[in-house]
């Protein structure tokens, strides 16, 4: 049986919250190995289209086919149960589908019927019931001990999801895996041209189903993985989302052409060698949407105030992104030198390595750049906690402060803060060694303040792929084949 498999990862904005919206601003977005898959298989319903989300209770969708003067067309056969985003990925990707590949070989799939199945990391989802009607304790340790790709027990409007950036893994997931299957790209790991592709209409059906065009950092981490990303201008989009229900697909074809002049930036990126990400999900609520709305509403009430404090914060995250590239590249001068002073700093407490510099030892260089991450990141921060008092946005809430303090106590760890808008939702740490990881979780284990939950996943800087699915542990066994 022919099996299309196509994974995309999950994201997390270590700088750039907020400013990203601009298009004078970057951010730094990091992929995770946590990954989103699609699974498509040929149907044995005539132009029918059953969608299996078997992590769920009430898992299945089911759509009928059909394809009107170039558009396709999908009926439910429960109208009740809407799944907005995989509906819109359906729609508009069979649509872009039929005009690019031959209207026979088109036909002869869509005849066929398409069985997809979208399944996605544990950590994508809070996994606190899992462990609690298992009797186990809140740490990694119990969190490798579960199925991998579990049941959450819940229904996919009703789950607690951990801000990875879930809705846009899976588009770009389910947009290439269509586009793979319907045999419209052909080597679509390394062929630029056909990424951009996937990357533009994975874009376009985000924000329609979003309903608005956003800054774009969770699609594009999808596609490209870690980088060092500049937004596109919104008025690419605009005049398609904006015709929601009378889009005209001779407009759509030509915007989402990888050959289209979309402005976006991506600087490929990973964290240097020594270093490793751990997160964690906090058990307070946050709606982001409100927190951004309250923030754009201070900054167009204060525009020459908010200015300052936008640009004072894009410096010193211009600072920390560029130094983290710059440790790179002194591995790659002397891995020895580097290895041995990042050895000595995982030792000592981020606010001593300031020590290091005054003492005639080799990695002098080093000792620089990692206290200069350290002390621009703690600028930042409080400069998020300023915009935070301002606009009566939650971004650097107290409690998160403190929590976020006794993790930069830690020896070893570079970096904490809370990703994206911020917020109660999630914390991450960026440290080098081997001994912070443990030290940092010991911490969040025995918080009280607040309920904080370690995830697995770490840095993976790869975007979306194709896969084997004998090659991804416990996936198979989630398909009725």
């Amino acid at each position: 049986m022919s099996l299309t498999v196509v994974s995309a990862p999950g994201k997390v904005l270590l700088t750039g919250g907020y400013l990203i919206l601009d298009r004078e601003y970057k951010g730094l977005v990091i992929g995770t190995s946590s990954r989103f898959y699609t699974i498509i298989q040929p149907g044995d319903n005539l132009s029918k289209i059953i969608i299996h989300a078997p992590q769920f209770n009430d898992p299945n969708w089911e759509y009928k086919i059909t394809i009107k003067d170039g558009l396709c067309e999908l009926s439910t056969f429960e109208k009740d149960r809407c799944n907005t985003f995989i509906e819109t990925v359906l729609k508009h990707s069979l649509s872009i589908i039929s005009n690019r590949i031959s209207s026979q070989k088109f036909d002869e799939l869509v005849l066929e019927g398409l069985n997809i199945y979208v399944i996605g990391s544990n950590d994508f989802y809070s996994q606190r019931e899992q462990l609690k009607n298992s009797n186990l304790p809140l740490n990694t340790t119990s969190l490798r001990n579960l199925t991998p790709f579990c049941k959450v027990h819940t229904t996919l409007k009703q789950v607690h999801k951990t801000g990875l950036g879930s809705s846009a893994a899976m588009t770009t997931s389910l947009v290439a895996a269509l586009f793979v299957y319907f045999k419209c790209v052909d080597n679509v790991n390394d062929d630029i041209k056909e990424r951009t592709l996937i990357h533009n209409v994975s874009q376009f059906c985000h924000c329609l189903a979003q309903g608005k065009v956003g800054s774009g950092f969770d699609v594009s981490a999808a596609v490209w993985g870690s980088h060092v990303y500049k937004r596109f201008s919104p008025t690419i989009l605009e005049p398609v989302i904006k015709s929601e229900n009378n889009i005209d697909l001779t407009v759509l074809n030509k915007i989402i052409d990888p050959d289209y002049k979309w402005d976006n930036q991506i600087k490929s990126f990973t964290l240097p060698p020594e270093f490793k990400m751990i997160l964690a999900e906090v058990d307070s609520g946050s709606n982001t949407p409100s927190m951004v709305g309250k923030v754009l509403a201070w900054r167009k009430a204060n525009p020459e105030q908010a200015n300052i404090l936008w640009n004072t914060i894009a410096s010193n995250c211009a600072i920390v992104i560029n130094n983290l590239i710059e440790l790179t590249n002194e591995y790659e001068k002397d891995k020895t030198e580097y290895i041995e002073a990042i050895r000595t700093c995982s030792c000592v407490n981020g606010s001593m390595w300031s020590n290091l510099l005054d003492q005639e030892r080799s990695g002098k260089r080093i000792f620089e750049l990692l206290y200069s991450i350290f002390t621009e990141y703690q600028k930042v921060r409080q400069s998020l906690r300023d915009m935070s008092n301002m606009s009566d946005a939650p971004i650097e809430p107290p409690m998160q402060t403190r929590l976020l303090d006794a993790c930069t106590e830690v020896p070893g760890v570079v970096m904490a803060g809370v990703p994206g808008a911020g917020g109660y939702d999630a914390i991450f740490c960026i440290g080098i060694g081997d001994k912070f990881v443990t030290q940092v979780e010991n911490v969040w284990e025995n918080w009280n303040e607040m309920s904080v939950g370690p995830l697995l996943t770490n840095e993976s800087s790869e975007g979306f792929r194709k896969e084997n699915l004998e090659n991804v542990l416990g996936l198979k066994n989630c398909l009725e084949l």
